[in-house]
């Protein structure tokens, strides 16, 4: 491994855990990161999903010790989220490597746009109560972004927030409870990407390390600021990445 790869890993990392705990999204960072230490693609997706639960770990912490979680309704919806996984990671390797790489650029670019586009990401709205069809939708979002998540990833935060916000949530509260639906299918796809050994711990470990380090601060950032100095961010070097991985597929 190069000591500057492994630097590069790290501070990617820190940026795509704390911009993911914020705002979600936070694959859109690691996985093209991921995709410059030239790993199969497969294998990319099983090592973002590695580091990826680490930081979904620390940062699912943290918004349970806020008090801004749905506890009830995580309860119901975290096994959901959990076999929905599952069965992205198994509908993924059915996808041959060659499809993979421009598929994801692809996947990229239009989650990009949605950030991009999507401009009141600071907005609150009134909670309501969460039950008959809202119930049901939240069980559909759950299944649904489960599935995505194991399948693809990239993004899955940003939909879950957007999905919760629709549905009745705050902002806070929407993304608490993406927080813990994030970890429940980052679990999932980890454990089935560790059974079949596409994972490349050399890299995954070093950076989960410094996704902790990263969905802790941003989490925090949330908890107190909001997100209005972070989609800047989230929006430049998702950018630049998106760059790198089409001048690499066109060379």
């Amino acid at each position: 491994m190069e000591f500057d790869m492994l630097g590069f890993l790290l501070i990617m990392g820190f940026i795509a855990a704390f911009i993911d705990a914020a705002v979600g999204g936070g694959g859109l960072i690691s996985i093209p990161a991921l995709m410059c230490t030239g790993l199969p693609p497969i294998t990319v997706l099983g090592t973002n999903k590695l580091a990826a639960v680490m930081g979904a770990l620390s940062s699912f912490i943290a918004f349970i010790r806020s008090g801004k979680m749905d506890i009830s309704l995580v309860k119901k919806l975290f096994p959901i989220s959990l076999i929905g996984s599952f069965s992205g990671v198994l509908l993924v390797q059915q996808v041959s490597p060659e499809f993979l790489r421009p598929f994801i650029i692809v996947m990229l670019i239009v989650v990009f746009l949605y950030s991009l586009l999507k401009k009141e990401w600071d907005r609150d709205t009134k909670p309501q109560k969460i039950v008959g069809t809202k119930l049901y939708l939240c069980f559909l979002l759950a299944l649904v972004m489960g599935v995505y998540d194991g399948f693809f990833g990239p993004g899955t935060g940003s939909f879950l927030l957007f999905g919760f916000l629709m549905i009745g949530f705050d902002f806070l509260g929407a993304t608490a409870n993406t927080k813990a639906l994030n970890f429940a299918s980052n679990i999932a796809a980890t454990l089935l990407f560790c059974y079949q050994g596409i994972v490349d711990y050399s890299y995954g470990i070093p950076m989960g390390i410094s996704m902790i380090i990263g969905a802790h601060c941003g989490a925090k950032f949330a908890i107190s600021k909001g997100v209005t100095y972070v989609r800047p961010l989230f929006i430049i070097v998702t950018a630049l990445l998106i760059g790198k991985q089409i001048l690499t597929l066109l060379g």
